[in-house]
């Protein structure tokens, strides 16, 4: 079996400073949007999908420099305050599975993201949606990660916080275990991961080991 962990609200706690960061960039450059609001409509959604989306529901045009701009925020943000997920690291090395990362985040966020929280020597690869045509909940960034690492779809194990992962991992054929642990996660999100097709739903990776 093949495990694909998402990264952002699975490795990383990494969703409530994104959001937040995302807000105010967004608000700056006069498109309004609250921390809630970024959580609610793109948590797991590429930002070149998040841009798409908000250009075509605003009729308007983002400043060209955006990513940038967000991306410099965020990232300084993430090398003071970044944390892993509590208890990830003992829950992976105590997995006898294969692994890779498959996130929505551009190379560069990842490989941060997995450097400032020690988790970067855990996985065998790490995919990207820049990788894939779609982003999630297109099946292709999944099915991308499984061929890379030679293994067939019935093989693989998603874990994913966010209901478009779960879309994606139900649309590429692959068993998914919802995680709710991540600081952005309300009272109802495990109900809302279920509804998307998600079989097991954990709220602490100390939980993984058992649940696979």
């Amino acid at each position: 079996m093949l495990l694909i962990f998402d990264c952002d609200g699975v490795l990383v706690d990494s969703e409530p400073l994104s959001c937040r960061i995302d807000a105010e960039v967004l608000t700056e450059c006069g498109v309004p949007y609250t921390p809630e609001a970024v959580a609610r409509e793109f948590t797991g959604v590429s930002i070149k999908d998040q841009i798409a989306r908000i250009e075509s529901e605003r009729g308007i045009r983002l400043p060209e420099d955006f990513t940038e701009r967000l991306n410099r925020t965020l990232f300084a943000r993430f090398e003071t305050d970044l944390k892993p997920i509590e208890g990830v690291r003992d829950a992976i090395l105590s997995l006898p599975f294969p692994r890779c990362v498959a996130s929505s985040s551009i190379p560069e966020r990842i490989a941060l993201s997995l450097r400032v929280t020690g988790l970067a020597d855990l996985f065998d690869d790490v995919f990207s949606s820049t990788q894939v045509a779609r982003g999630k909940p297109a099946p292709d960034l999944f099915l991308h990660a499984a061929q890379r690492m030679s293994a067939r779809p019935d093989d693989c194990t998603v874990i994913e916080d966010s209901m478009a992962g779960v879309q994606a991992a139900i649309a590429a054929g692959m068993r998914v275990i919802g995680f709710t642990g991540g600081g952005h996660c309300g009272p109802d999100h495990g109900e809302k991961l279920r509804r998307m097709g998600a079989l097991i739903v954990i709220e602490k990776m100390a939980d993984l080991p058992k649940a696979l």
